[in-house]
């Protein structure tokens, strides 16, 4: 508890275990208050809440895995109603929300200042709506628990049966409503991370977006970007990299984040080295969480027209062997036998989207990664028997992969990190740009197209690429679906890794066309990961252990 009164840091936000702590003695004071709320705020990274979000790319054209975090069954379409992911995914989630429950309930009762005490209970509504919406897209229908459980005199009795999602939506809005009325613009700098007006606008419209609800999408989208009634202060970041790392942690960009903390002593960060770093990132990583190759060749040039490796390479594209030749290396320890064309590789990455080589480590490109306890600059190299010991990036498995420069953090930052498992960059599940392009998808499906190509083009002006119908033919986009075409690719490249485009593709019934029987391949054409998507994956299974517990829980069609 010390810790947690005596925070002085304005970005990071810490925890105390106030579940362990009497209700008798606890909640007392503003501070202990203040505290509990911050508790709730911890469960926020934990890896079944939101923990791992960047690792739901993998379940789509972004992303690709060996045994990734819990997700390799649902990659196979082997999973089921038992699967540890779906189960630990269910009851973390309700975790937090009867965490939430439990500090909304107590709060209420304690004498505190009214403003006080509306502004703590709309984080807590904030916080157990957006557990809520995340569920309700796993899942679909879902039980609802409010403040008025009592667990210790209910806990063996939480036997409330699926929700209707019209209900589910309802109960969400009326938090969002809630938080809306009730959270600040801002906070005193010491609190920064704490969820605000904007953020609960921003959640508000998202929830309005996947509901189809264009008009009330539009408003609150539109109150944060155009500052209808505040000054929300919300920029798009001049520098698209420097937002996933610790400079980015208080861009104007963001609009809620996940405080991460690093440094000896405070293990208070999720897993981003661990999973999405290799053996050349602190810690020696394991590189679970992969980029795929179709994913790295949707980038397109400089200039906005499609990239085709066959302008470089005839055949390329039909042909492993030319993508041998054009990409593979040899070496003996080290030391090169034969390499490819790299300047001319290099003129080809140089030439794309920028965001190409701020998200991803691309072949014979450099990185500041760490080996024998030291900062050491690292190549990725794509050949048998590369080595970190050789100055070289390996893929855990020996795949001839892209990996991850987003979120991957270079040397041991200065020394804040100490963990591989706690990477001090805060992680955004709100930002500027997702909600500028959230709002170009509502525009253009309420039949306002230029002002949705307006918001778009925004987003491709901040890392230089030039704008939807701006000039020449490969620019056009005329037609909500060839519009909506563009917003998803800008979805795409702009928020990958962020772990939205699972979310994405499902409510656009696009999973299955990205998914059912694809077989992902290496840089040069090897089959490395063949998925099982079946219609009925569009939800998951309730956990069959739930159900046992609680015979008012119907499944989901087909489980």
């Amino acid at each position: 508890m010390a810790g947690i009164l005596g925070l002085s840091s304005c970005y990071k936000l810490d925890t105390v275990p106030y579940s362990q702590v009497s209700g008798s003695t606890f909640w007392q004071t503003e501070e202990h208050a203040f505290a509990g709320v911050m508790g709730v705020y911890n469960d926020l990274k934990k890896e079944n809440t939101f923990g791992l979000q960047f690792s739901y790319d993998v379940l789509t054209d972004i992303g690709l895995g060996y045994d990734p975090p819990g997700l390799g069954e649902i990659i196979s379409g082997t999973f089921t109603d038992r699967t540890g992911l779906v189960v630990n995914r269910w009851k973390s989630g309700y975790d937090l929300i009867q965490r939430s429950n439990h500090a909304i309930a107590q709060i209420q009762q304690m004498d505190l200042d009214d403003q006080v005490k509306s502004g703590l209970i709309g984080e807590l509504r904030f916080l157990r709506a957006l557990m809520y919406f995340q569920l309700s897209n796993l899942f679909g229908e879902i039980p609802l628990y409010d403040e008025t459980v009592d667990l210790n005199q209910q806990f063996n009795s939480l036997l409330n049966p699926r929700a209707p999602l019209e209900e589910v939506r309802s109960f969400i809005l009326a938090d969002l409503d809630y938080a809306v009325e009730n959270l600040p613009v801002t906070y005193d700098p010491r609190h920064y991370g704490r969820a605000t007006k904007g953020a609960a606008y921003a959640l508000r419209g998202k929830v309005h977006l996947y509901a189809r609800d264009w008009t009330n999408a539009i408003a609150d989208f539109e109150e944060i970007v155009y500052n209808r009634n505040n000054n929300y202060g919300y920029a798009l970041a001049e520098d698209y990299a420097s937002l996933f790392k610790m400079e980015g942690d208080q861009s104007e960009e963001m609009i809620f984040a996940i405080q991460n903390l690093g440094g000896t002593g405070f293990p208070y960060g999720m897993p981003m080295a661990f999973y999405m770093g290799t053996r050349s990132t602190f810690g020696s990583a394991w590189n679970n969480v992969m980029p795929s190759t179709r994913f790295a060749d949707s980038y397109e040039n400089k200039d906005g027209s499609p990239f085709d490796w066959n302008e470089y390479f005839p055949g390329y594209n039909e042909d492993n062997q030319v993508k041998r030749e054009a990409m593979i290396a040899t070496h003996t320890n080290g030391e090169f036998t034969h390499v490819p064309d790299t300047a001319l590789l290099r003129e080809i990455y140089a030439n794309r989207d920028p965001r190409m080589n701020q998200t991803l480590i691309v072949p014979y490109s450099y990185y500041q990664g760490w080996n024998a306890n030291a900062e050491r600059t690292m190549q990725l190299v794509l050949a048998t028997g590369v080595n970190e010991n050789f100055g070289q990036i390996r893929n855990n498995r020996g795949w001839l992969t892209y990996v991850w420069r987003k979120f991957v953090p270079e040397g041991n930052l200065g020394g804040a990190l100490t963990d591989r498992a706690h990477t001090p960059i805060n992680f955004p599940l709100i930002r500027l740009a997702d909600v500028l392009l959230m709002l170009a998808e509502a525009y253009n499906e309420d039949g306002q197209s230029d002002k949705a190509v307006t918001e778009l083009n925004k987003v491709r002006a901040r890392s230089g690429m030039p704008g939807v119908n701006s000039g020449p033919a490969f620019l056009a986009a005329s037609g909500k679906e060839a519009i909506q075409k563009r917003i998803s690719h800008e979805r795409k490249v702009e928020l990958a890794a962020e772990g939205w485009r699972y979310f994405d593709l499902k409510r656009w019934g696009q999973l299955e066309e990205v998914s059912a029987a694809y077989v992902e391949k290496s840089i040069v054409g090897d089959n490395l990961v063949t998925r099982g998507y079946q219609s009925r994956h569009r939800l998951w299974p309730i956990p069959g252990a739930e159900r046992e517990i609680n015979p008012n829980l119907t499944q989901n069609e087909g489980w």
